[in-house]
């Protein structure tokens, strides 16, 4: 059933018309053309003096629904909407008009509480523009009455940024007038309107408000800084620099001239490559807790309270810090007093870098510490819901960790292991634990990567899977949840031939240098050297390892792997491996890596692209034919997330069928040829590439 609105009139000569399309109270061509009726219908009316705009269930609108990006519009008349309804109509009424918000306010929803004359909200809702997201500008005239509310730094902060801002920070910005509780909403609204109507409050016409304007120089200095900024970080991106260019046209030609352009480059945009990956990747992600044949079973996630990790290195006080800032309570073990300790202070020094990025109070710091116990026995895992073993690569150790907590923990407690690199059903071969088995890889460092891979083994519980569902989602991790238990995660086996076809490359007379810029310049937030400096060689040489052992003929042997280890150059903790890193993570090439930079073979960026790109797509493809994951846009996300990928290109698989499975099964083909089976197309490649036939298994739904 397609939303609508409602109009009712109170006995004060107020009309409220209420958004009504649950649960977000999207809007859609219908729902809009429901509220240009009711507000036409309320100005005609002579017992109607004043209307306040409203949503149903506290929500007053969570914008435009994604789904009608990237498609042609009904009406294909430029500003039908923008112009012709919400500023000749709804802003131009001869009735006051006030927007009574709560909930979110987003998206279009805000550009019809900006073009009312006036905003009462409560101090929770939620405003903001967030189209640059998908990959278009706001269109319903929101980069002309934002700078005109708020000034222009603050709107272009909110819009390039896609910001959100509460209702009481809204207030201090001049984008809402008045603050409300929920409960009052509406009534202050109406009172607010049959003010401005006796004169007692300002009738503000957002659109030719000019006060808030910074002057004209200052405005062209803030654009033109704002255009250097955009190009800097997102060079293939076009929409910034479109809705830079249309805000500058309201401040020089005039709002209503800026209307035009706002309204003819959404139209343009929503056609774009980047609105259509971006928005199927909005999708993809909001997919990945949809995992079929257990989310559809109709399970509830059982109550976790606490945690205990067995392990506080690295990678242990890294989940630890992740859970005690989730409010979760946490048993740490270690082997010996000094690990234990030596495990907190690092989980104190996560902590600390959580206050300086502005993500923790320091006042907090020590309430959020005290949920972590540390303890050097098993004793207090009798009361642990749930125990994450977090030790090094060692089969023998985890198999015998594995044997000890079946002996202190409750049969409920769920037993998982942060391995990416051993097979989960070899730590345990108990009945008694197999259904509760389950693995939690943390790519990087848990509390700062918002990734989380759900490893499943033959036997794990669905239940289980989908307590670790809700875990994630407190914790606010993006799930990828891994259906058949393999060597090496979904992650790793796409990284990986990353960094050896790289290796390779540079083997054969390729500028290292030159492959990073190549890779940095096509989107990847990191080139193959720079992450490998990042994972580090120790965590690469244990893939090596398991790599060369379970992948064979796939797997590339690395002279320049091998030469840069033994001359300890571990990578960025190190400050030092093909790259130097001073305290603050600037880095400049390494001096002693020059000797693998004969530029021996001449590429172009576009061929060093492909060449180590497309065997992640062959990766990718490994891992849908061994039916590893449920989803290709799950892979679509861990590339994004985990990898470093585009979003702006819709993830790895997405990006693939843009470019044709033929095409890179062909290139694939001849470059095995020359430079062996590494580069061999798998199975289900050539066979979408035969038939030419999409990769991915769901597809936008656009």
């Amino acid at each position: 059933m397609e939303g609508k609105t409602y109009l009712e009139i109170g006995a004060d000569g107020v009309a409220i018309i209420t958004i009504n399309n649950p649960p977000l109270n999207l809007l859609s061509a219908h729902v809009m053309l429901s509220l240009k009726e009711n507000t036409e219908l309320a100005l005609q009316r002579d017992d109607v003096k004043a209307i306040v705009i409203t949503g149903s269930n506290r929500k007053f609108s969570g914008g435009f629904d994604v789904t009608a990006f990237g498609n042609k519009g009904k009406h294909g008349k430029f500003g039908f909407f923008s112009i012709d309804f919400i500023t000749d109509i709804l802003e131009a009424a001869g009735k006051p008009l006030v927007a009574a918000i709560d909930g979110p306010a987003l998206g279009g929803g805000l550009e019809i509480a900006l073009a009312c004359h006036a905003r009462i909200s409560t101090s929770s809702a939620v405003l903001g523009l967030p189209e640059l997201r998908y990959g278009i500008l706001p269109g319903f005239g929101g980069t002309q009455r934002l700078p005109r509310l708020v000034g222009l730094r603050k709107a272009l902060e909110m819009i390039l940024k896609s910001k959100f801002v509460n209702g009481q920070d809204a207030q201090g910005m001049g984008l809402v007038d008045a603050i409300s509780s929920a409960d009052e909403l509406v009534t202050v609204a109406c009172h607010w309107a049959k003010d401005i109507l006796a004169q007692r409050r300002p009738w503000t016409v957002s659109l030719y408000r000019t006060d808030r304007l910074e002057p004209l120089p200052e405005a062209k200095m803030m654009l033109e800084h704002a255009r250097v900024k955009s190009k800097k970080q997102s060079p293939n991106l076009k929409h910034p620099l479109v809705c830079i260019d249309v805000m500058e046209e309201g401040l020089i030609r005039g709002p209503r001239a800026a209307l035009w352009k706002e309204s003819e480059a959404l139209s343009e945009l929503r056609q774009s490559d980047t609105c259509r990956s971006l928005v199927y990747y909005f999708f993809a992600r909001q997919r990945t807790s949809k995992v079929p044949g257990i989310t559809d079973m109709g399970l509830k996630p059982r109550k976790v309270n606490t945690f205990a990790v067995v392990g506080g290195g690295i990678m242990g006080s890294s989940i630890v810090t992740a859970l005690i800032v989730s409010n979760y309570r946490v048993i740490l073990k270690e082997m010996d007093e000094k690990a234990l300790l030596a495990g907190i202070e690092r989980v104190k020094v996560n902590l600390q870098d959580h206050v300086k990025k502005g993500k923790l109070a320091e006042a907090k710091l020590d309430k959020i510490l005290s949920r972590c116990k540390g303890v050097l026995h098993y004793e207090d895992f009798r009361e642990a819901d749930m125990v994450i073993e977090a030790v090094g690569e060692n089969i023998y150790l985890k198999q015998r960790i594995f044997a000890e907590l079946e002996s202190y923990c409750p049969p409920h407690c769920i037993l998982a292991s942060s391995s990416s690199m051993i097979n989960l059903n070899l730590i345990s071969e108990r009945k008694e634990l197999q259904n509760r088995i389950v693995g939690t890889h943390f790519f990087g460092q848990a509390h700062l990567l918002p990734i989380l891979e759900i490893v499943r083994t033959e036997k794990t519980s669905p239940q289980v899977i989908v307590d670790l569902l809700a875990i994630g989602k407190k914790m606010e991790k993006i799930p990828i949840v891994i259906i058949h238990n393999s060597t090496g995660s979904v992650m790793n086996r796409m990284f990986f031939p990353y960094s050896q076809a790289a290796m390779a490359l540079v083997e054969r007379g390729v500028d290292l240098y030159q492959i990073d810029r190549a890779a940095e310049a096509f989107g990847m937030t990191m080139g193959p050297f720079r992450m490998i400096d990042f994972v580090g060689f120790e965590v690469l040489t244990a893939m090596k390892v398991q790599f060369s052992k379970n992948f064979g003929e796939r797997f590339n042997e690395s002279k320049l792997f091998s030469v840069m280890h033994k001359g300890n150059q571990a990578g960025e903790t190190t400050l030092k491996g093909f790259y130097i890193y001073d305290r603050d993570s600037k880095f400049i090439p390494n001096p002693d890596t020059m000797t693998f930079v004969n530029k021996l073979m001449k590429l172009s960026d576009e061929e060093i692209v492909e060449m180590i790109l497309f065997p992640v797509v062959n990766a990718a493809c490994f891992l849908l034919e061994e039916k590893v994951v449920v989803k290709a846009s799950d892979l679509d996300v861990a590339s994004v997330m985990g990898l470093g990928f585009p979003e702006y290109r819709g993830g790895i698989v997405f990006w693939a069928d843009t470019i044709g499975p033929k095409h890179m099964h062909s290139k694939l083909e001849k470059w095995s040829e020359t430079y062996g089976a590494f580069f061999k197309p798998c199975a289900y490649l050539a066979e979408r590439a035969s038939k030419r036939t999409s990769l991915g298994q769901a597809k936008s739904r656009l």
